[in-house]
């Protein structure tokens, strides 16, 4: 729950005031994903005004939703409640079946996706590959010189989209050390200690030596993929990336707000984890993979890429990977930043601190859900969320069809 006394007085008393070093811990966190840009360098993604995809309230009283967890019976309120969720969409059919916000947050308020900005980052990655600008079998060096002594020398753009790069990298959350520090310095996302100089996205990206393993083996999630990806797209297209996202995507599907993402020093995008934008903006995005990447007669995610995401990826990787443990043994895979339930065909993105976009495309269902949820990754809750979405998956499918 959010403080109401955080960032209020002028000044705020020193234990309200939110910081580059407290912005992602509690309690600081539920205002702070909320004014992101008052806090991190951005990059505006601009919307089209004159053209916003109107989807039609059709409220659904949710009361007789329930299911179990843990030994607890959940209904919405509760789930809600243990979620700490700021913002919930619920479309079927494209209709708006719940909107739902809390802790300060409006229709209207850009939240940080953490890494469902890595799944929006790959649809750009998809247009352009269907435009014939981007080739997904390309080598990074080919693309990028400057890392041709790095750990990416031989990695190619599909390493990268399905996260199996044999990188050394321990994406450690709660690190108060070590090389993930370094990075959110890089990204403007830390502050630096005193005596301290300023280091930048890409020059960090062009520090990455350590390997793990072959490029192509196991599922290894690291986020700098997603920040390199960012880079590959500038490079390919000549266009920085909040204007790419902006033309490829934002504008074509009707968001209703304007969006935007970090940005370190010098104007590298965070695409792994910067993008801010509303919960009803991510519900369209998800209701364009509903409607098979056309809004109306205009195809704007390619169906062949959504098709890739939802069959293409390998099983095995996932189940030799390391992020197997929060899922239990759920049958799934990771295809361009996406993870897919093998057995609903349910595809999402996660981000850390609970940030969620369920697309059932078979159902006509999206969940677009953010939160401020103290850990950063938590088994229990993850769990939980997705029960969440296969209940409320089935609860819409057998009562509203």
């Amino acid at each position: 729950m959010s403080s109401p006394s955080l960032m209020s007085g002028f000044p705020s008393a020193e234990a309200d005031q939110v910081t580059l070093a407290n912005w992602r811990t509690a309690p600081y966190m539920t205002w702070a994903f909320q004014h992101v840009r008052e806090i991190v360098p951005s990059a505006d993604i601009p919307s089209a005004p004159g053209d916003v995809w109107k989807l039609t309230p059709e409220p659904v009283d949710f009361s007789s939703l329930g299911f179990e967890h843990g030994g607890k019976r959940y209904g919405l309120d509760r789930f809600v409640d243990e979620t700490d969720t700021d913002g919930l969409v619920i479309l079927h059919r494209g209709k708006v079946v719940l909107e739902r916000y809390g802790n300060g947050m409006a229709a209207d308020t850009p939240h940080i996706l953490m890494s469902v900005s890595k799944s929006l980052t790959a649809i750009v990655a998809g247009i352009l590959i269907e435009q014939g600008r981007l080739d997904p079998e390309q080598k990074i060096a080919s693309i990028i010189p400057e890392l041709k002594d790095t750990v990416y020398s031989s990695a190619t753009v599909r390493h990268v989209l399905d996260m199996r790069v044999g990188i050394d990298f321990d994406e450690d959350y709660l690190a108060t050390s070590g090389p993930i520090v370094e990075y959110r310095k890089a990204t403007n996302w830390n502050p630096l200690a005193p005596g301290e100089r300023p280091n930048d996205l890409r020059t960090f990206l062009g520090s990455l030596t350590a390997r793990s393993g072959p490029d192509g083996g196991p599922f290894h999630y690291v986020s700098t993929n997603t920040d390199l990806l960012g880079w590959v797209l500038e490079r390919t297209s000549g266009i920085r990336f909040a204007d790419l996202i902006g033309n490829l995507l934002w504008k074509p599907i009707g968001a209703q707000c304007p969006a935007y993402i970090t940005v370190d020093r010098l104007g590298a995008p965070r695409c792994a984890g910067g993008i801010c934008i509303t919960t009803m903006d991510l519900a369209r995005v998800g209701q364009l993979i509903v409607q098979n990447g056309k809004r109306g007669d205009t195809q704007i995610i390619p169906a062949r890429w959504i098709e890739d995401t939802l069959s293409g990826g390998d099983p095995k990787a996932w189940a030799a990977g390391d992020m197997i443990s929060y899922f239990g043994d759920r049958p799934m895979h990771y295809r361009n930043k996406w993870y897919v339930l093998r057995d609903s065909n349910i595809a999402f993105g996660l981000g850390v601190y609970g940030q969620n976009v369920f697309v059932d495309k078979a159902n006509e269902i999206v969940i677009a859900k953010l939160s401020s949820q103290p850990p950063p990754l938590d088994k229990n809750l993850i769990d939980l969320t997705v029960k969440f979405a296969e209940a409320m998956s089935d609860h819409v499918s057998r009562h509203l069809a």
